[in-house]
């Protein structure tokens, strides 16, 4: 199932640790990311696409958030 649209707020980067990830940052195209494969994304940056590429195999990532210690959202969903 896909992931709602949002904004980043930190800086992160994300490992796909097996199967398959869609994803699309700003106005960019949409990409897919392949296990052993990474991606970073910075404050700010929006996600329109965030899913699992594959619809009959599982998929799974990493991601590694650098904030500010008294950072509570991680991410701003857009609104509609």
């Amino acid at each position: 199932m896909p992931n709602p649209p949002s904004s980043t707020r930190p800086c992160h980067l994300c490992d796909i640790a097996w199967g398959a990830i869609r994803g699309q940052a700003n106005d960019g195209p949409v990409t897919t990311y392949e296990a052993g494969q990474s991606f970073s994304e910075l404050p700010g940056d929006r996600h329109g696409v965030s899913a699992n590429a594959r619809q009959t195999k599982p998929a799974k990532l990493l991601a590694v958030f650098v904030v500010d210690a008294n950072e509570t959202e991680l991410t701003i969903p857009f609104a509609n």
